[in-house]
Formats: structure tokens, sequence, C-alpha cells
């Protein structure tokens, strides 16, 4: 039936989404860690603090690390390097590398 395709699309979605975040929350303590190996209690409390509040939005997982950072802030500490920066880099798509016409 529709509604049952529909039910376990929405499962598989929900658990790709509780993968990305378990993920990212792993990879932002690491991080987080590494910067301030005085802190790690501080760290997993901001970390589980802040994941709770992702969940209340649309995509947890494009929002923790932006949360993170700002709790990191107002306790006074600078946001620990991440290794993926470079993943959302800007391109500058206006330059057309093929001078071919997309209709020949």
């Amino acid at each position: 039936m529709q509604t049952d395709r529909q039910s376990e699309a929405n499962a598989a979605f929900l658990q790709t989404i509780t993968r990305a975040v378990s993920k990212l929350k792993n990879r932002l303590q690491r991080d987080y860690e590494q910067v301030y190996p005085h802190f790690p209690d501080i760290i997993r409390i901001v970390l589980d603090e802040e994941e709770a509040k992702a969940w209340e939005l649309s995509f947890p997982h494009l929002l923790l690390p932006d949360l993170v950072e700002a709790h990191i802030a107002q306790l006074g500490l600078k946001p620990a390097e991440s290794r993926d920066e470079n993943v959302f880099t800007t391109h500058d798509f206006t330059q057309i590398q093929n001078q071919q016409p997309a209709f020949a």
C-alpha cells in the first residue's frame, strides 16, 4: 500500500538523519576535545544540550555545528577547527568551461 511505503520511507529517512547526527556529534566531540583536552565533561554537556535543541528544528545534522559553536562562544571559548571545512566551499558556476551549446 501507499501508506506502508511512505511509512517505510519516513523511517528510513529518520534513521539516516539519526546516523548523520550521531557521526557529526562524535566528530564535533573529537574536534573540541583536541582543542580543549581538559574540558571533556563540558564538551559532552554542550553537545548533548545542543543536540536536543537541534532535534527540535528541521534538519538537526545541518544546525548542530552552529548551535555547538554558539554555545562554546557563550562559554568564552573559541570554536574548534573542523577538518571538513572545505566541504561547502563556494564555486563560481558563472564561468562556462564548455563552450558547446546545451541543445546541440
